[in-house]
């Protein structure tokens, strides 16, 4: 079989584009596909062609499979690539692309359905022989089930979205916390985002490795691994920062859960590029947690370090290649570490910043690349995940890496939204990064928090114009019968006071409606569920509502004791970023 003329990428972004660029090294066309929301994106302008979907909404754009495929059949495509995310590891996508007489560029749809399942492939694994995280193998069917599970595994206990996975469906809940509550969230996040309300519980692992693996299999039965990954650094159980190779794992331990990743891989009949997920407790014991059916975000480092293109491997195979290298082929050589540089405010509990960029310009250098998929004036969307880019170095050792990662940050300049630069040149300056500790309870704290904001601020500074003006986009219009984007060069005020504006400005707009007892939302989004009803009586820091932005969940919870009055939002109605909620009246003004 010969490789493939063209090639639909089902994604947007930067997977996108990285996937567009080994095609092209590959000499295969490039079809991209967007939505509405999208029409000006890069990925749109990088590949041959490009097809619109539908409008902004997920499900109407990148989640439509039949639009896909008349894409694809369009331009004539001979293959599908899903890259990471959306209708990456969905089985039933996996079908349609191969029944419409298209390859798809992944694991077999058996494969995803088994892995994709948690409790089937814990018990897979459990069969074959994997050591797996104590646990359930079935469905939990009740908050009750979970109080009698804590008493036979112990406590703490996670609940998992069977269908789960990047945090999303996972609870960790302690014997005296509200066990209804958690377990209706992780169902709901499950059929929310997978369309499985199914959970299942396991024993959760205090302050443990998150290691992973990464395996490649061919359809002829060779199965290698690649190493391991730590991606430990994480907040709200999603991923911040990823390096290879851990700083807990030696020889001995690597060809180990390598072994163990090679097995379960095998157990499935896997073929194409996948992770195996893991936890690695204190004590070095190694338990198998899932299986990502796809490329994963952070497969970046393992390239680095292995001088290997995963995503041409995955097209070799797909394309009826043999591997391309055996397990002693394998070698890694020195250290990368990649930091995700997302759309977020650590100063806010991470919460999304989605926003318009004005003002960009990427690190380079020896050692450096950028996955990258935005530019000058791009627009970071609500509707989607807030990922700006990855930004990878690779050194000759780990205090190497590190120091060229820090290099790395303080070139890169990205204004208009609050991005995670500030954060990662904090995190990577700590004590506890670089002595390669978990820095577990560290990646939340205030304190860190903190000397992001300050670092945050020189960014800010540092991205002006030498007269202390910044770059904003604006618009102008109807000139000449025509809509021009224009750059306009605007007084830059300091951060702390842009901070304390928009602080200002949200608080504000709930001012007309009851003052400091307003309860406002902080970000723009979705609203998923109301926890309360008018006139029900509320405790402080009780979860008011959970708005959806960016697909992360979020909880607004009431500021003090009160009265709820004047509830104005519900399920699936859209919010705004300080819109009031609900005014939380005190019990002595209730009347």
């Amino acid at each position: 079989m010969g490789l493939f003329s063209k090639v639909l990428v089902a994604n947007r972004g930067e997977i996108a584009i990285r996937i567009f660029r080994t095609l092209r090294e590959l000499e295969i066309g490039t079809v991209a596909v967007y939505s509405e929301a999208d029409r000006g994106a890069l990925h749109v302008r990088c590949a041959d062609e490009a097809f619109l979907l539908g409008s902004g909404a997920p499900a109407e754009s990148y989640l439509n499979l039949a639009r896909i495929l008349e894409a694809a059949g369009a331009a004539g495509a001979e293959a599908v690539h899903p890259g990471y995310g959306f209708l990456a590891e969905n089985a039933d996508f996996a079908r349609a692309v191969e029944a419409a007489g298209l390859t798809w560029i992944g694991p077999p749809p058996e494969a995803i359905e088994a892995m994709g399942s948690k409790t089937e492939a814990r018990e897979r694994m459990k069969r074959a022989g994997v050591p797996i995280i104590p646990g359930t193998t079935e469905p939990v069917a009740s908050p009750d089930e979970i109080v009698r599970l804590g008493g036979e595994l112990g406590w703490p206990l996670a609940i998992k979205a069977s269908a789960g996975g990047g945090g999303k469906g996972f609870r960790v809940v302690r014997e005296d916390d509200d066990l209804e509550r958690a377990f209706e969230t992780a169902q709901r996040e499950g059929e929310a985002y997978f369309s499985d309300p199914t959970v299942y519980v396991e024993r959760y692992l205090e302050d443990p490795r998150h290691v992973e693996v990464q395996v490649l299999a061919d359809a002829y039965g060779n199965v290698i691994h690649l190493g391991e990954r730590d991606c430990t650094i994480q907040r709200r159980h999603q991923k911040l920062v990823e390096e290879t190779p851990s700083p807990a794992v030696d020889a001995e331990l690597r060809a180990r859960i390598g072994a163990i990743a090679v097995e379960a891989a095998r157990a499935v009949g896997y073929r194409s590029a996948g992770t195996i997920e893991g936890l690695l407790d204190r004590d070095s014991a190694y338990y198998f947690m899932e299986m990502n059916t796809r490329i994963q975000v952070e497969h970046t480092v393992t390239e680095m370090a292995t001088g290997l293109d995963l995503v041409r491997e995955q097209v070799l195979i797909a394309a009826g290649e043999p591997l391309s290298l055996s397990q002693d082929d394998v070698r890694l050589t020195g250290h990368a570490i990649e930091c995700r540089i997302n759309a977020e405010d650590p100063s806010t509990g991470f919460l999304p910043t989605p926003g318009r960029i004005a003002g960009y310009r990427e690190p380079a250098g020896p050692g450096v690349r950028v996955d990258s998929g935005v530019e000058d004036g791009s627009e970071i969307s609500p509707l989607y995940d807030p990922m700006v880019a990855k930004l990878i170095v690779h050194g000759v050792d780990r205090e190497h890496a590190r120091r060229r990662m820090l290099r790395a940050l303080d070139e890169y300049e990205i204004g208009g939204v609050t991005t995670l630069l500030g954060f990662h040149r904090a995190l990577l300056s700590h004590s506890c990064f670089a002595d390669g500790a978990t820095c577990h309870g560290i990646v939340e704290s205030e304190q860190l928090a903190e000397r992001a904001r300050q670092l945050s601020h020189e960014t800010t500074k540092a991205s002006a114009t030498s007269d202390g003006r910044l770059r904003e986009r604006v618009t102008v219009v109807e000139l000449g019968g025509r809509r021009f984007d224009v750059t306009a060069l605007v007084p830059a005020p300091p951060w702390a006071e842009l901070a304390e504006r928009r602080r200002t400005r949200a608080a504000r707009s709930g001012a007309g409606a009851g003052g400091r007892n307003a309860v406002v939302s902080p970000m723009q989004g979705t609203v998923l569920s109301v926890e309360v009803a008018d006139g029900d009586s509320v405790a402080a820091g009780q979860v008011i509502c959970v708005v959806e932005a960016m697909k992360m969940e979020n909880e607004v919870h009431a500021l003090g004791a009160g009265v709820v009055r004047e509830l104005s939002v519900a399920p699936g109605e859209p919010v705004r970023t300080g819109q009031v909620v609900c005014v939380v009246a005190p019990d002595d003004a209730a009347d």
